[in-house]
């Protein structure tokens, strides 16, 4: 293994390992202040969405919002149904049938 990388595997392991012991430091007496867990409450929703939107915004590294994009139409019909019917499965399961029938029917 190279030096470089080894070295990079010890500084992550350095950083989260630091980032979260002044994290259990800080907040060891008192615990997490309030609006500050409101705050992290909403981080798992922000970062998803940071995943997805560019993959169903850019499907081929260039902005795509046209009826052609079937990332983004299934992307939409998918938030829909999360919407209406708070159930992770049958939203996936929904997203997944739009995108199958768009790729196999449509141009």
């Amino acid at each position: 293994m190279r030096v470089e990388v080894l070295l990079g595997i010890v500084g992550m392991a350095v950083v989260t390992f630091l980032t979260r012991f002044v994290c259990l430091a800080l907040f060891r007496r008192g615990g997490v202040p309030a609006c500050l867990e409101r705050w992290l409450k909403h981080m798992p929703t922000s970062i998803l969405t940071a995943l997805i939107v560019p993959s169903l915004l850019l499907p081929g590294g260039a902005l795509d919002i046209s009826v052609g994009n079937h990332y983004l139409l299934a992307g939409c019909v998918a938030g829909v149904v999360a919407y209406k019917s708070r159930n992770i499965v049958v939203t996936l399961a929904l997203g997944l049938l739009v995108m199958l029938a768009l790729r196999r029917f449509a141009a």
